[in-house]
């Protein structure tokens, strides 16, 4: 909490909101949250990281494979059934951090932004966002592998089935959920109330995105943590996830669903 006057407080809704919390119990909140969704994976990447740069060839010659068959090709519905559980089971830790900031007594889809108030600006900003950082990452990307900082990326191994795309695109809707909604809305939102200045808050969730993104390699880390630092100055800014989600998705059908069609046919990726 902060010690400016009650007058100043009352008009800042966070500032307000964050007395109904002691700065201890947002604290330890952040960390369960983190512990069980973003954090994790942080943990885990820095753990691959260490495993692939210590194995023969190291970045240069490792692969790191997403979006995977779960079962044998001549069972694809329970391949589709074990996906779709996985998709649905990921939202947990979204829900448990808009559980934790209705405890603010504030609607928690509108205090961050992720409500249809504003569609026409959340789709068009999105589209923006994936242009402007789509092309700059993907040519960070093949630099990085070039210089062999960076594994080889498979971004859709999926057996050849009918519901490949339509599980791409969930897949691609999923992580910009969670990674929105947990590391700009939720987190932003909380570092406001512990009174973090925005450089503060920016560095640190371009950190963390940065980190749980280092199992790629060090281009993956740089080029997350940069779209991290925008996409916290935007929420800052804005006020609303609606754009980030909308910009995340985007990217990731682009990666996901361009990888499956491309990548048969060039050598490049």
């Amino acid at each position: 909490m902060t010690n400016r006057p009650d007058a100043v407080l009352a008009d800042d809704p966070e500032a307000s909101a964050a007395r109904l919390l002691s700065p201890r119990t947002i604290r330890r909140e952040i960390w369960i949250v983190l512990a069980v969704s973003l954090g994790a994976s942080a943990v885990w990447s820095i753990v691959s990281i260490v495993g692939t740069l210590t194995e023969p060839g190291g970045l240069a010659d490792s692969v790191q494979s997403m979006n995977s068959a779960r079962a044998e090709p001549e069972r694809p519905w329970y391949d589709l059934a074990q996906q779709l559980v996985s998709l649905a089971l990921a939202m947990a830790p979204v829900a448990l951090a808009l559980h934790f900031l209705s405890l603010d007594q504030r609607d928690p889809f509108r205090r961050i932004g992720l409500d249809a108030r504003r569609p026409g600006f959340d789709l068009l900003g999105g589209a923006a966002l994936a242009a402007c950082i789509g092309v700059p990452g993907l040519g960070l990307y093949l630099t990085a592998r070039a210089l062999g900082l960076n594994a080889a990326i498979a971004a859709a191994n999926l057996n050849d089935v009918w519901w490949a795309v339509p599980i791409l695109v969930l897949a691609a809707l999923k992580a910009a959920i969670l990674e929105e909604v947990i590391g700009v809305g939720y987190l932003v939102t909380r570092l406001r109330q512990l009174a973090w200045r925005p450089a503060a808050i920016v560095g640190a969730h371009a950190l963390l995105r940065g980190t749980y993104h280092l199992y790629q390699g060090f281009g993956g880390f740089v080029g997350n943590a940069v779209m991290g630092a925008v996409f916290a100055l935007c929420f800052l800014r804005w006020k609303r996830t609606g754009p980030l989600v909308v910009a995340h998705t985007l990217l990731d059908i682009a990666a996901f669903v361009g990888y499956l069609v491309v990548a048969p046919r060039v050598s490049w990726l």
